[in-house]
């Protein structure tokens, strides 16, 4: 309702809130899967409904929360993210992804087959593929969307680290309940009902002492840390 922001290319843009608060819609306007009732959405500042759809998301590469995996090896279910990946494409978006240990420690490594949606590994496992699926196509944008759900606060945190070295070369727009994981982003959209309340650095929304404090001051996740806030009232 009213959304206006802006990605810098190269830059790491988070969108916070409770559920439903609108941050999986505002990535469904991203990608083109919904179009805006009113205004744009521009991509270098051309309107993105003028855009070939097919070009721009062969740009995108996205992890959701809900994983899909193929009844296929785990090198199948990597790269098949890009036909033209190299055996060095797929290993370092492994390495990238925090899923290079476990893979080695399967009964066939790289060969072993995952089972129908992945039902023989971790759900930390799957989405560890899912986004080594997604960094070896190299895209311009990357978008994630409770991406690391699943893992644990150590496999998450060495994630980060090594998305870091894609700052300034690939645009990540992270929507994301645990607030670890977006603390270092270049700005931070606070989503409550379809609206964005505030934006800024964490730094500067922490300064603030408004509802981007509350959650960080309360942790945890964004469900539990606004849980006990009233609901805001139309003005």
């Amino acid at each position: 309702d009213g959304v206006s922001f802006k990605v810098p290319a190269g830059s790491v843009v988070a969108l916070v809130g409770r559920s439903g608060a609108g941050k999986t819609s505002i990535i469904d306007l991203t990608i083109g899967l919904l179009q805006p009732t009113s205004g744009q959405v521009l991509v270098d500042g051309v309107p993105l409904d003028s855009v070939n759809p097919a070009e721009w998301r062969s740009r995108l590469a996205y992890v959701s929360q809900e994983t899909i995996l193929f009844h296929d090896s785990v090198y199948g279910n990597i790269s098949w993210g890009r036909e033209s990946a190299t055996e060095e494409d797929v290993y370092e978006a492994a390495r990238m992804a925090e899923a290079e240990s476990f893979i080695k420690e399967l009964p066939d490594g790289y060969d072993t087959v995952v089972g129908d949606r992945g039902t023989r590994l971790s759900g930390g496992q799957r989405q560890r593929l899912a986004l080594a699926r997604a960094l070896v196509r190299k895209p311009d944008l990357l978008i994630l969307d409770e991406a690391t759900s699943e893992l644990d606060t150590r496999s998450e945190s060495k994630i980060q680290e090594n998305l870091e070295s894609l700052r300034g070369r690939t645009t990540v727009l992270i929507a994301a309940h645990r607030l670890s994981t977006i603390l270092s982003a270049d700005a931070i959209c606070v989503f409550e009902n379809g609206v964005i309340q505030e934006m800024g650095t964490a730094e500067d929304l922490i300064a603030k002492r408004g509802i981007f404090h509350s959650m960080y001051q309360a942790g945890a996740d964004v469900d539990s840390a606004v849980a006990d806030r009233p609901e805001p009232t139309d003005s």
